[in-house]
């Protein structure tokens, strides 16, 4: 079984990368949408796998170093892409939260991405 929980942050960044002219090559932000899923099985006592609480926890830290700053300022995420910034938040939180099973990125309500580990 797995569950998810929601957070967003807002961040400005542009794609070094990209061919001159791309709309993303320029300064721009984004209203991401995070997922964090956790997979396990559901304890017999208090019937969950773990506490939300404990994934907002775990998270907070990570949400606080890129909520309203440039990304590309930020070290590994000098080319900030989507699957960039998963594989970025995985290796943050994959030590910090037990059971830690996707990373979903959302950058528009249209376009992301989902990392499930190397």
């Amino acid at each position: 079984m797995e569950i998810w929980k929601e957070f967003t942050f807002d961040a400005a960044h542009l794609l070094p990368n990209v061919p001159e002219g791309h709309k993303c090559r320029r300064l721009h932000g984004h209203t991401y949408r995070v997922r964090v899923f956790v997979r396990g099985e559901p304890d017999e006592t208090v019937g969950w796998i773990l506490d939300f609480a404990d994934i907002g926890e775990a998270f907070a830290p990570i949400r606080e170093s890129l909520d309203h700053y440039y990304l590309n300022e930020i070290a590994g995420l000098e080319n900030p892409t989507a699957e960039v910034l998963a594989r970025w938040i995985w290796a943050r939180l994959l030590p910090r939260l037990a059971g830690l099973s996707r990373i979903e990125i959302r950058e528009t309500c249209t376009s992301g991405c989902s990392y499930e580990g190397d």
